[in-house]
């Protein structure tokens, strides 16, 4: 071997021989390695894609599920309809045009026993400008009366509740029963409150009202131009039922499982799966301008708002609630990520438990062999109040968004707790103890 430039030894020129017979290597190994990771990052993409699209399905397949096929559940959603004072007037204008249909106003008067006719000229009042005008509103005064009563609204879930298998049959355009769909329209037979008018109007003097026959008369609950389609995908999603969240969140997590950087992986599907169901919502709410637009005059518009609002919370609860979990996870995700930014907010969070800690153990707080035993066993006391907290969620009777970020608040706060129990360093731990010192 020689000094400055000379020329190299034989065993210099060896070692640099070998170094690039390693390096040759290394790059040979490496190569064919590259297409493999781009075929599975691919296949990972398409699969969370895919997952994410079928996220809003998901949604309003498992609403559908509820909705139709649990009883309680539809009971629940459409019972304070009943309460509502567009629904309740749009009911009331319903009955007076049915029973208004059937009234001889020309024989109104003759048919009236002299006892009952002093009795119906009170009730009518002054007459104004025509006989006919004072009769509707006279009539309508008692159906809205009937329609505002308690026991307006004991029938209406009653009602509902023995029709609900007809719901089925409504939205799949088979079979009659109260709910029936005809033509483009969703209709549910009022018949029952037009003949408590009736009694009203017999009892308040009027009994030429006693004559009139049985009447059926259909109050529209829903009305488009679409329902020939809705009826195709409400089948569809029936047959999906609660199987297409299930397969939406195992390609989401296939995808996950396939792809390289796995973390990043988790933070974009569950971003994605926010934005495809905050998608939806937005799409809902278009779509509720738009059939509000497109009603008839005869239908009350709002009514027909308040059924569609009354019918959609549920959805909308569930759309804000995987928003909200998407959120979160994506967060967490991240925060635990190796990121210079998740890194300065992880030390910023545990500078200040450590700092919290430090004026505890200054205060003179001692935990005794509590401290080493949650830094001994962080990580499985982390992974177990994780899986307490999705147990938790799963186990949650129609959770909402706010339920998820309650979730969320306990787990981090349950964290913060580990994490000031686990704090202390080696030399001295705060708890009166040194911990034990690898032999050497």
């Amino acid at each position: 071997m020689t000094d400055g430039n000379g020329p190299a030894q034989p065993d210099d020129r060896d070692e640099i021989r070998e170094l690039r017979d390693r390096v040759a290597t290394l790059e040979s190994a490496r190569a064919p390695r590259a297409p493999r990771h781009r075929g599975r990052s691919l296949l990972a993409a398409i699969l969370i894609v895919i997952g994410c699209v079928l996220a809003p399905l998901s949604v309003v397949a498992a609403w559908a599920a509820d909705e139709v096929g649990d009883t309680d559940r539809y009971v629940a959603t459409v019972g304070p309809l009943a309460s509502n004072p567009a629904v309740q007037e749009a009911v009331a204008n319903r009955a007076t045009d049915a029973l208004m249909s059937h009234i001889d106003l020309s024989t109104l008067l003759a048919g009236v026993a002299p006892a009952d006719r002093p009795r119906l000229e009170k009730a009518l009042g002054k007459l104004g400008n025509s006989l006919e005008g004072a009769v509707r509103s006279f009539v309508h005064d008692k159906a809205l009366a009937v329609a505002g009563s308690s026991a307006f609204e004991t029938i209406w879930k009653q009602a509902n509740r023995q029709i609900h298998s007809s719901l089925d049959k409504a939205l799949t355009g088979k079979g009659g029963g109260a709910v029936q769909l005809k033509g483009n329209t969703v209709t549910l037979d009022i018949g029952p409150l037009v003949d408590r008018v009736k009694k009203r109007l017999v009892d308040s003097g009027m009994s030429a009202a006693g004559r009139i026959p049985e009447i059926h008369t259909n109050f529209t609950i829903l009305t488009s131009d679409k329902i020939s389609k809705v009826k195709t995908y409400v089948r569809l999603l029936q047959v999906a039922g609660n199987w297409l969240p299930v397969i939406a969140l195992v390609l989401v997590a296939a995808g996950v499982l396939l792809s390289v950087r796995r973390r990043r992986a988790v933070v974009s599907g569950a971003l994605g799966v926010a934005v495809a169901v905050g998608l939806l919502g937005i799409g809902l709410r278009i779509f509720r301008v738009i059939y509000l637009d497109r009603l008839p005059a005869s239908v009350s518009q709002d009514a027909a708002a308040a059924v569609y609002d009354t019918m959609t919370h549920f959805l909308f609860t569930m759309v804000r609630m995987v928003i909200a979990l998407g959120v979160v996870v994506a967060l967490g995700a991240w925060l635990t990520g190796p990121g210079r930014r998740a890194g300065v907010v992880r030390g910023l969070w545990t500078s200040g438990i450590g700092a919290v800690r430090s004026t505890a153990d200054g205060a003179g707080m001692r935990l005794g062999p509590v401290g080493p035993f949650v830094r001994r066993y962080r990580t499985w006391i982390t992974w177990i109040v994780v899986v307490a907290a999705l147990v938790v969620l799963l186990l949650w009777s129609y959770p909402t968004g706010w339920v998820v970020f309650g979730i969320a608040l306990c787990l981090l706060f349950v964290m913060a707790v580990v994490e000031f129990l686990g704090a202390g360093s080696g030399a001295g731990t705060g708890d009166g103890e040194r911990e034990p010192r690898p032999a050497t």
